[in-house]
């Protein structure tokens, strides 16, 4: 893209699980590729999230992803890893002179022309475009995880604390892929 600046659209996924990384996303992406009825990724179901995903990134400029995997959240806690996870997807574009719109209250720490939009990802095109791509790389790595681990059903709740996620831990204890800082893991 040769234009004097580039728009860009950061969001993450996967704050309040009890496993698994935070995957935050950023792109670039022209607003007449993004598909029809985009939306914040919660907002739409599986199939249609994963059909959404191949367009943007067949049409992306660029895009990057950044992981923070959860012994790092438990270092540094969740806010703090979202940021990084946010600040490597976007360093990931390689970008100057952008105007970056980011999903929630906080800015990462890049340099740019930040705007931080709380509920961005229903209001901002391009940030719900990074919220589909955070979204379903973030499910991506849960499903191996499941492979791994079977006995947590991660296929199932990503890792998010459900009745039978917490009854899981309860019996199997955790795994390496636990956030051993959070509620109510810590309480066990």
């Amino acid at each position: 893209m040769t234009k004097k600046y580039k728009i860009v659209g950061i969001d993450e996924a996967g704050r309040g699980p009890l496993a698994g990384p935070v995957v935050a996303a950023s792109v670039s992406i022209h607003e007449k590729f993004l598909p029809y009825k985009i939306n914040d990724s919660k907002k739409i179901n599986k199939k249609n999230r994963e059909i959404m995903f191949e367009k943007i990134i067949e049409n992306a400029f660029n895009y990057g992803i950044g992981i923070v995997s959860a012994d790092i959240i438990d270092k540094i806690n969740i806010h703090k890893a979202t940021l990084l996870a946010m600040k490597e997807s976007y360093q990931e574009l390689n970008y100057q002179n952008c105007m970056v719109y980011i999903d929630g209250i906080f800015k990462p720490d890049i340099i740019g022309n930040l705007n931080a939009i709380k509920h961005g990802d229903r209001l901002v095109p391009v940030i719900s475009a990074a919220s589909i791509i955070a979204k379903v790389t973030r499910d991506k790595i849960m499903l191996k995880i499941d492979k791994e681990f079977p006995m947590y059903n991660f296929r199932k709740h990503k890792g998010y604390p459900t009745k039978n996620h917490i009854e899981m831990i309860k019996k199997y204890g955790i795994c390496k892929y636990h956030r051993k800082t959070f509620k109510p893991i810590k309480n066990l």
